[in-house]
């Protein structure tokens, strides 16, 4: 028999969305039963490595409409319109509520917030502490999640399967890695904040913990998994590790160079005008590539490939170490580089998500009892390109809303009979047994890793092709057969890290996927999807959301409306 707990709210995922959400539920309901599951202690979630800021409006220059603009003209007017005015009205009141929570936000001299220039931001308008954001606002949800008695921690524990019985899900099956028992984690409504799956591709800002888990889970459900075409490059990830220079080193005036010293964004059309390196990352992407493909990439010695320069050294020391001091210490201690006197190499590296889990403005899914938030969700906020500093508030917007709904969902429910999901959670029990030290047809989980990872970057990188996109279905389709011979080795029990590999890739496979196949779907260019095939946006065929459905012979394909509202799809450009 598998161990049992039971709650009323059961929150998967310790970062900023699942905190917040934790926060939300407590709030408006106190004495209700949270269950917190993360497959990390809390403060190492993804959330930490967040660097140059949140956006919501502070100044006296900036209005909520010019937000809401940025945002739907950033998202290549695929965002829907009602979500995004919901997030810019509820920002302010997030980001203040964090401050009121100890969150050390950066002051100006006469004691306001600070703020600093964003790509695709019409103005000064991401808060910031320093630039070590995430650091502090996951500390600040973490250590006020604390006072809450209501929320218990399931720290550690890998969720594998939803519990969902009659339409409705209601607990999810955990393994507890310091154990390596399956149990039941029972619950009214189940809130997924897992953060996103970079790494299914082999160059990403990510941690090792961005496995897609939470799409994952919900896929195999039957839910949608809405835009996944769109993935977002960040133009600036150091060569080799993939670790994130923050665009808050463009927002306190840094330029990028090819190897002719050369200023390209404000020398050479690549559609970003006068913002040059504070236009959106879609497109400074696009450029650098564009530079390089052009010759005008700079080798570096012993790596492979080629990049561009970041130059920090007109800033001065002094600004540097004021506002950007993390930058100097990872450039130091991961590319041998000391901005104050050289420039950075750099290149496009995968680092967000747009497409997750479909769900509508209050974090519902289409199965009753279950919300998504955060990167995990698409909530249709970021559309078809996310501007850089959203994302931060949106784990903090629509972590809250979807908390609040939970609760009011779970007043009307009734609950019912537990025998089915105790049944579930005996089969995932099993399943996750046989896996334990399986001898299968030798196929090893690195090998079947590398091969995604390399699929996923030939099908679905920076630039897509039809050809490359259409092999991408195909592999990815071959893949999954593979993995059914995988062959394990480790038959332990207690912190067996070879079992959550091996179910971390069946989780990046189901990714990998549906983001293969809704690319291959959409023959447009449109925010981080670029086609040299189809270069051009068609809103007469394309402005729409893409929905893939998991199916045991394939995924299914089909399409969703986007919500207009005040702006009219026009050219896109700055």
């Amino acid at each position: 028999m598998v161990d049992v707990t039971r709650h009323d709210v059961v929150i998967v995922g310790g970062g900023a969305a699942g905190l917040r959400a934790a926060i939300a539920v407590s709030e408006a309901r106190p004495g209700i039963s949270i269950a917190l599951v993360s497959k990390v202690y809390p403060m190492r979630s993804h959330t930490v490595s967040a660097e140059g800021g949140a956006a919501a409006v502070a100044r006296s220059d900036d209005t909520l409409e010019m937000h809401a603009y940025d945002t739907v003209k950033g998202s290549d007017f695929l965002g829907d319109q009602d979500v995004i005015q919901y997030f810019v009205e509820e920002a302010p009141k997030e980001l203040t509520r964090l401050e009121h929570w100890g969150c050390p936000w950066s002051r100006n001299d006469d004691g306001t917030v600070a703020t600093r220039a964003f790509g695709g931001m019409t103005t000064k308008r991401t808060w910031f502490a320093t630039d070590k954001v995430g650091f502090h606002m996951l500390h600040t949800l973490f250590q006020t999640s604390m006072k809450y008695g209501d929320i218990e921690r399931y720290d550690e524990h890998f969720v594998t399967k939803l519990l969902v019985d009659g339409g409705a899900c209601r607990g999810v099956a955990a393994l507890d890695m310091r154990t390596g028992q399956v149990k039941a984690v029972l619950g009214k409504a189940v809130i997924l904040a897992t953060g996103g799956g970079g790494k299914v591709w082999p160059f990403t800002t990510n941690g090792n913990i961005k496995t897609g888990d939470g799409m994952a889970l919900a896929y195999r459900e039957g839910i949608a998994l809405k835009d996944m075409e769109f993935v977002q490059y960040h133009p600036t990830g150091l060569p080799g590790t993939g670790i994130l220079i923050t665009e808050a080193t463009r927002g306190e005036g840094g330029y990028l160079l090819n190897s002719e010293g050369e200023r390209f964004l404000t020398t050479r059309d690549y559609g970003v005008g006068t913002k040059a390196e504070l236009g959106p990352r879609d497109m400074i992407s696009r450029a650098i590539m564009q530079e390089i493909a052009a010759g005008r990439g700079i080798k570096i010695p012993g790596k492979i490939g080629e990049y561009a320069h970041l130059d920090l050294r007109h800033l001065g020391e002094e600004k540097i170490m004021a506002r950007i001091p993390f930058v100097r210490e990872l450039s130091r201690t991961y590319a041998n580089v000391d901005p104050v006197h050289e420039p950075i190499p750099i290149r496009p590296v995968l680092h967000y998500m747009m497409g997750g889990v479909d769900t509508d403005i209050d974090g519902a899914t289409e199965i009753d009892g279950l919300y998504a938030a955060g990167e995990t969700a698409c909530v249709s906020l970021n559309g078809a390109n996310r501007l850089g500093s959203n994302s931060l508030t949106e784990c903090l917007v629509f972590g809250a809303r979807a908390g609040a709904h939970a609760v009011q969902y779970i007043a009307g429910s009734s609950g019912g009979e537990e025998g089915p999901l105790l049944r579930q959670a005996e089969d995932e029990a099993g399943r996750v047994e046989a896996l334990r030290g399986q001898q299968g047809g030798g196929e090893k989980i690195t090998k079947l890793r590398e091969s995604m990872n390399d699929i996923m970057e030939r099908g679905t990188g920076v630039y897509r092709e039809q050809a490359s996109m259409a092999k991408a279905n195909t592999e990815i389709a071959e893949l999954k057969g593979r993995y059914e011979q995988l062959s394990l080795d480790d038959p332990s029990k207690v912190f067996n890290t070879e079992i959550i590999a091996a179910l971390e890739l069946r989780n990046m496979i189901d990714v990998a996927e549906s983001v293969a196949l809704a690319a291959l779907h959409r023959k447009e260019s449109r925010g981080a999807h670029a086609c040299p095939d189809f270069p051009t946006r068609n809103d007469g065929e394309y402005l729409h959301h893409s929905l893939v459905y998991y199916g045991p012979t394939g995924p299914r394909f089909d399409k969703k409306d986007v919500t207009l509202g005040v702006w009219e799809p026009e050219e896109r450009k700055y």
